[in-house]
């Protein structure tokens, strides 16, 4: 029973990341949108930004460049599902012995797993200019960026499955994660906005993932949620995903 639910996610695991190693094109977009967003905001703002952390602007917006990642990821990877749905590919997997509990599990790891490549991949770049994370640390914002990736990895899933265009899932997933990502306090610090906004900012579970991210990075504000609250509430995330993602893909 565990054989035919992991060999066939193995199989589509692997071949997430041929496909992604195979597409330069993708890795650069993937992290040089984060990397850039992260240099302008810390680079524009950091003469007038002054986080009640302490820290400079170039650590501050770090952890948010790292949601970022997580973010299109979960955008670019999920495309996958319906560009094998218009191939066939998906109907030859749909018509084998295979249950649609292995093909979640290796599209959504293959996600996370490329996510969080890429994730060290930035904490690579960023040793470079000075942020460095030491490495008894680096258990914990491992963690961290995996929990965050396998939510939003799954999130994306169930609106892939349920969608039939690249473009349609191209503007849903915008109007969605965009807004959740700027409402999680990688752009501005959470305290002190109105009551609209504040509330938006409670209710938004991103905002627990990069504040997570920050105890996991030191960089975090004395005010923010703590990190157990942030780590509980991610995996929560994380688990409403994957149940959404499991009902999507067995309801249709």
């Amino acid at each position: 029973m565990l054989e035919s639910l992991l060999l066939p996610a193995a199989s589509l695991w692997r071949r997430e990341m041929v496909r992604f190693f195979r597409q330069r094109s993708r890795v650069i977009g993937s992290l040089g949108t984060p990397l850039i967003f992260w240099l302008l905001f810390s680079g524009g703002l950091g003469p007038s930004f002054r986080p009640a952390s302490g820290v400079d602007a170039f650590a501050y917006f770090f952890p948010g460049a790292l949601t970022l990642i997580l973010l299109f990821t979960s955008i670019f990877a999920n495309i996958s599902v319906i560009e094998d749905r218009h191939e066939g590919f998906l109907q030859g997997v749909l018509v084998a012995p295979v249950g649609r509990a292995a093909i979640l599990l290796g599209k959504v790891v293959g996600a996370a797993t490329i996510a969080t490549l890429q994730a060290l991949l930035l904490l690579g770049v960023a040793a470079l200019g000075g942020l460095s994370v030491s490495p008894a640390d680096l258990p914990a914002v491992l963690a961290a960026v995996l929990t965050l990736a396998v939510a939003l990895s799954a999130l994306g899933f169930a609106f892939a499955w349920s969608l039939d265009s690249v473009q349609g899932f191209h503007g849903v997933m915008n109007l969605l994660l965009m807004p959740m990502w700027v409402l999680s306090g990688a752009m501005f610090p959470t305290t002190g906005l109105p009551h609209v906004l504040r509330f938006l900012v409670t209710a938004n579970p991103l905002t627990y993932g990069g504040t997570w991210l920050q105890h996991t990075l030191g960089v975090a504000a004395p005010d923010v949620p703590g990190a157990g609250i942030c780590a509980g509430v991610t995996v929560a995330f994380a688990a409403v995903s994957l149940a959404a993602s499991a009902w999507v893909s067995r309801a249709r």
